[in-house]
Formats: structure tokens, C-alpha cells, sequence
């Protein structure tokens, strides 16, 4: 890449378009859409050079906040010449993105049919199945042979966005099943596309969630997938491009959930300072108010602490252990949901799971920290005649709390997803807080059972 740079940036100062286009429409649409990135201020000079053919196809792959970009660099009758060129799907995209007035100028330019076609599309959900379809398919008749489906792809082919999947209708657009190109190409001109048909169908619905729809790819191992009404009535198909897209745009917001923070709309390296305090600013709030519970809790067992200092020593050791746990738990259920390995009925197996791998994890655990101690008095009379004590109190905390973690990080997740919630904002963070206000009780509450003999009981200080 970087010897292809600067043989981009010899031509740019020597003024050479004429060899400048003929080098561009001669990379890989991947090269270039590199060299935008690499260059980004000449990124509308490079759309400008290219045959629109290949302008599309480089302006597809790139990212909307790029794309924003080079729109507002591009002269208007090459904006206009690239959105009616764009594919119905991108174009819906690119416009679902786009603020409400550079649209309606936008729609403006476009033809009536390309018009209604990208109003019906926008007027699905968000993030629904209908705002990834394209219209542009191939479609056939149940009666007909395959000589006669070969002379309809080759009239109509060029105009669709795969020929990979052939879809079957019925009356009225019915969808009854579709058939790989394939299958087709492997018998006799005079089959019947009947004889292939295998009932066998896989469609989506234009309303089901777009994270449905990735799972179904996933599953199915397919190239493209029809979409249809509540009829049965084929509305457009899917293509895999797109799923590999938006898959991932939803693992980049869940990684950024998970960690902590919205949802970053732009690039890390886009997104202006003040957007980016405002994103991390409001769940840093919560963890921070949150975390005055761990506060509160300590200044509750005030009169154990004043009577037992030792017990102070291993409050942050206790704390970690169970939001480490309940974050392994988080992050490993939230994945497992967004692949759909797990459901909400799967309920009570993952307690089951939990509760057994969080007593065989605080068990480790326990033993360490009782080791700790017991190796620890060996050298030093820190925690003095009471150190069996101690390792006693220590090693059943890390049990209990490590146990409570791993059931509160892997049980919250799947709470969120009932109450209508997106799964991801039960992050590690927030996890980890939860546990470690509820992890200080578990301690105190174990110390208070052992010690109960030395301790002395005075009246709990609240503030």
C-alpha cells in the first residue's frame, strides 16, 4: 500500500488526470477505497476520476461517516449520478443515515420508479429486515422450463443483484420456493422447475429485526434469502454483503456497550471530543453513583472494621474477584445471545451452568486466598491469633462471592433481553459495581459468622 501511495501521489502533483483515471479504474474497488483512507482529502478528487461504474461499487464499501464526507466534496451532478446508480439497498441506507433535508434534495433527482421504491424501503423500521432488501431479483413461474428461465436471466439478469437463487411465485407474487442457479444450470433444458422445487423454503419478513436475520444467514449457510409480507408475497431478497455489514456495525455497538459507553456513531478518531465526553459521560455517572453503594456499605459494618482491621485488607481483594466473575459471565452470555446459542427459555440451564462453574471458580479462588494468609503468617504476625480465622473468612467470601458474580453477570443479561432491553448494556463495568456492593455484604456477613465470638456489635453508622 504504501508504494501504491506514492505512485497516487506522483500522478496528483504532476497534474497527470488522463493516467490518474486510467490507474484508479485499474485497481481493485478494495485498493482504492484503502487509498481514500490513506488520502483523504483527495477521496472526491477519486470519485470524480473513476468511470461511475466503478465510482458506485468504491463508494459502496466505504463507511457512512466517509461518505458523508466525499458527498459534500462531490459536484452535484456526480452526487446525483452515484445515488441513481447505487443498488435500492444502499441507497436506502445511504439515506436512512443522511439528515431529513439532503434527502428530500436527493429523492428529488431520482426516477419515479427509483422514487417509490426508495420510500417504501424508508418506510420500514430502522432496523428492520425490509430496510436491507432490494427489489432487483429474479423471479419465475412454477410451470416453467428451464430452457425458458435460462432466456429470462440472460434478458433480465444483468438488472439483479444476485443470480445465485432463482425464486419461484405463485398467483398474485405468492413466493413458493426458491432454487439454486446451480440445480438449474445441472439438468435438461425441458425440466420442469417443479421437479426442482423441494419446499424447503428459508424467507424473512421486511419486519422482522435485522439480528434475526443474521442468525438465519449464519445458520443456513446462504448467499441471499427472500423477504416477504405477512402474505407470503415476495417483497425483495437479502444479500449477504449487506448481513456481513450490519453484523458488523451490531458487534462494534456491543463491544462499545460492553465496555462501558454509547454506542459511537462515527470512527473513534471522527468523533468530536464533545460527542465523544457525551457518550462515555453518562453511564461513567451511574458507575460512579453506583459505586457510593460500596461507600455506604463499608460505613455499615464501621463497628466490625473499627474492631477488626484486618478484615480492611482484603476488601479489594473480595470486591475484584466477584466483578471479575460476574464480568466473564456478562461478556460470555452476551455473546452467546448475539449468536444465538442462547435464548431466554435457556434460562435455568445457564443458572445450572453457573452455579456449578461459579462454585468450582470461587472454590480455586478460596483456596488461593486462604493459602495467601496461612503462607503470609508464616513470615509475619499481621493478622495475628486469629489468623485461621481470617484465612476461614477469606477463603468462604471468594466462594460466596465469586458464586454471586457469576450468577447476577450471566442472569442480567437475559433479564434486560425480557424486559425489552438490549442485552449489551449490561456491561462489565455495570456488572462489576453490582457486585461489588453486594460482594462487600457476602464478606462482612461470612466475617461477622466466623468472628462472631470477637467481634464486638456496635449500632450500625449510617450516613
Amino acid at each position: 500500500m504504501e508504494e501504491l501511495v506514492e505512485q497516487i501521489e506522483l500522478l496528483l502533483e504532476n497534474k497527470d488526470e488522463k493516467q490518474l483515471r486510467e490507474y484508479l479504474n485499474n485497481l481493485n474497488i478494495s485498493d482504492v477505497e484503502e487509498l481514500i483512507g490513506e488520502l483523504p482529502d483527495y477521496g472526491p478528487q477519486f470519485l470524480e476520476t473513476l468511470s461511475i461504474n466503478r465510482a458506485v461499487n468504491v463508494f459502496r464499501i466505504l463507511d457512512f461517516p466517509t461518505q458523508e464526507r466525499i458527498l459534500k466534496k462531490l459536484s452535484g451532478p456526480r452526487v446525483i449520478e452515484i445515488v441513481n446508480e447505487l443498488p435500492p439497498d444502499d441507497r436506502t441506507s445511504l439515506f436512512s443515515e443522511l439528515h431529513g433535508k439532503t434527502v428530500q434534495k436527493l429523492i428529488q433527482h431520482l426516477s419515479p420508479a427509483d422514487r417509490k421504491q426508495t420510500l417504501q424501503l424508508l418506510g420500514y423500521e430502522e432496523d428492520s429486515v425490509g430496510r436491507l432488501m432490494t427489489p432487483d431479483y429474479i423471479a419465475v413461474k412454477k410451470t416453467w422450463d428451464v430452457q425458458k428461465v435460462l432466456d429470462h436471466i440472460r434478458q433480465y439478469g444483468k438488472d439483479s443483484e444476485t443470480i445465485d437463487v432463482i425464486y419461484v411465485l405463485g398467483d398474485k407474487g405468492v413466493l413458493l420456493d426458491d432454487i439454486r442457479i446451480r440445480e438449474i444450470l445441472l439438468v435438461e433444458p425441458e425440466t420442469k422447475l417443479s421437479q426442482l422445487m423441494d419446499g424447503r423454503l428459508i424467507a424473512l419478513k421486511a419486519t422482522d429485526p435485522q439480528e434475526e436475520a443474521i442468525n438465519i444467514f449464519r445458520m443456513n449457510n446462504r448467499t441471499a434469502l427472500p423477504v416477504t409480507d405477512d402474505a407470503n408475497i415476495l417483497l425483495g431478497i437479502v444479500t449477504v454483503d449487506d448481513i456481513l455489514w450490519i453484523a458488523n456495525e451490531e458487534y462494534t455497538k456491543d463491544i462499545q456497550k460492553i465496555g462501558g459507553t454509547e454506542a459511537l456513531d462515527q470512527p473513534y478518531l471522527d468523533i468530536s471530543l464533545i460527542k465523544l465526553v457525551k457518550k462515555r459521560v453518562g453511564w461513567l455517572i451511574i458507575l460512579f453513583l453506583s459505586e457510593m453503594l460500596t461507600t455506604t456499605a463499608m460505613q455499615s459494618y464501621g463497628g466490625e472494621l473499627a474492631s477488626l482491621t484486618m478484615l480492611a485488607f482484603f476488601v479489594p481483594l473480595i470486591i475484584s474477584s466477584g466483578g471479575n466473575s460476574g464480568s466473564q459471565a456478562s461478556t460470555l452470555i452476551i455473546q452467546a445471545m448475539a449468536l444465538g446459542e442462547v435464548k431466554l427459555i435457556d434460562w435455568w440451564r445457564v443458572m445450572r451452568r453457573e452455579i456449578i462453574s461459579g462454585l468450582m471458580l470461587g472454590t480455586i479462588l478460596g483456596i488461593i486466598g486462604f493459602s495467601r494468609v496461612a503462607i503470609w503468617t508464616t513470615f509475619s504476625d499481621i493478622y495475628g491469633e486469629h489468623w485461621l480465622l481470617m484465612a476461614f473468612t477469606v477463603g468462604f467470601s471468594l466462594i460466596g462471592v465469586v458464586l454471586w458474580g457469576s450468577l447476577a453477570g450471566s442472569m442480567l443479561p437475559l433479564v434486560l433481553k425480557k424486559l425489552g432491553f438490549d442485552p449489551a448494556t449490561s456491561s462489565a463495568p455495570f456488572v462489576a459495581t453490582l457486585v461489588d456492593v453486594t460482594g462487600l455484604v457476602i464478606y462482612f456477613n461470612i466475617a461477622m459468622l466466623i468472628f462472631g465470638h470477637i467481634l464486638q456489635h456496635p449500632a450500625p453508622i449510617h450516613k
